[in-house]
């Protein structure tokens, strides 16, 4: 019988689970914030290593002699250590597919709720029965508005449309990757300085990759770019901003509002956590990373992971959609889409 350990069971994938039982796999699911020691006991026999958050070291894939391949389900792969995965030929792939729409939608419904000023009057309805239109609750269009993309891969393109065909918005980009044409298709103005793009933002939402070079990529400078009642949103990587300087930017009053689904550090708590000041402000959403949790998108989640679960089970080449280099440099038992 093969062995397939998965990590983060906090995340519910009923059909994952079900599947692999169903193919005669032994299923061990461990919990978030297992220690490294607990898991290299695990992945120990294992044939396979299923994780979204758990990091893989290249100490748990030197511990796992039987281990046939490393599937994310999910997008990011900065928590396994793919040199050492490929020093041992074992193939590592994401899903990185499935909740491209959701998650803009998700990008989205953070931004326009912010603009809206939808949970502080919400909560102010829920508590007093009723508010009358004063100056507090004035909210704002996002039609007329500029919305400023920080990425402009396919979650931004969605962005992108849903703003600017849905509401009639102006949408620049900013991406050394991407080229004019490719964003003018998509309704995006091109722009190479991203300070110069950040001062013209009544909006900003961020879908970059997370690398060295976009580390921070809003810090301190470019939050004092920003106008004191700019909407910020982050639904890609928490490590985009600098999240001490994005407090106090916050504190001090020089955000209209801030969006985040994301964090360099989870889960998040109500104390002791770098953004433990956000919380119980009104003009901060905080979301627990879940922008992506859809009954369609937990589906294609479900069908592409398996799929990839039994290609490496199976002994087939597995299938690669993910552009990222990092991805695309391995070489054993991998086919690329």
């Amino acid at each position: 019988m093969m062995k397939a350990v998965r990590t983060d069971r906090e995340l519910e994938c009923p059909e994952i689970d079900a599947g692999l039982l169903a193919r005669g796999v032994e299923l061990v699911t461990l919990p978030d914030g297992i220690s490294e020691e607990a898991l290299m006991r695990e992945v120990a026999d294992a044939d396979l290593l299923l994780m979204c958050y758990t990091p893989v070291t290249a100490r748990v894939i030197a511990a796992a002699p039987k281990l046939k391949g490393i599937v994310k389900y999910g997008v990011g792969i900065d928590a396994i250590d793919i040199p050492a995965a490929i020093a041992r030929g074992i193939p590592v792939v994401n899903v990185p597919e499935y909740a491209e729409e959701t998650v803009a939608e998700g990008a989205f419904a953070l931004m326009i709720a912010l603009a809206k000023r939808l949970p502080e009057m919400g909560r102010a309805v829920q508590s007093e029965g009723w508010v009358w239109p004063a100056q507090r609750w004035l909210g704002r269009d996002i039609a007329g508005a500029t919305l400023g993309l920080v990425g402009t891969g396919k979650i931004g393109r969605s962005m992108a449309r849903m703003a600017g065909q849905g509401f009639r918005a102006r949408v620049l980009g900013y991406d050394p990757h991407v080229d004019a044409a490719t964003m003018a298709a998509a309704g995006i103005e091109k722009i190479d300085d991203l300070h110069d793009m950040l001062r013209q933002c009544d909006l900003v939402s961020l879908h970059s990759v997370l690398n060295d070079a976009t580390r921070h990529i809003i810090g301190r400078a470019e939050l004092a770019c920003l106008r004191p009642d700019a909407i910020l949103v982050n639904v890609s990587r928490g490590a985009l901003i600098d999240e001490a300087a994005l407090v106090e930017a916050v504190l001090a009053g020089r955000l209209g509002g801030v969006g985040l689904d994301v964090y360099s550090q989870e889960p998040l708590a109500r104390s002791g956590h770098p953004l433990s000041p956000l919380f119980g402000r009104d003009d901060v959403i905080l979301f627990p990373h879940l922008t992506f949790f859809t009954v369609e998108a937990m589906r294609r989640l479900s069908d592409d992971t398996l799929a990839r679960c039994f290609e490496i089970l199976d002994g087939r080449p597995v299938q690669i959609r993910s552009h990222d280099p990092r991805l695309r440099a391995q070489t054993h038992n991998v086919a690329f889409a």
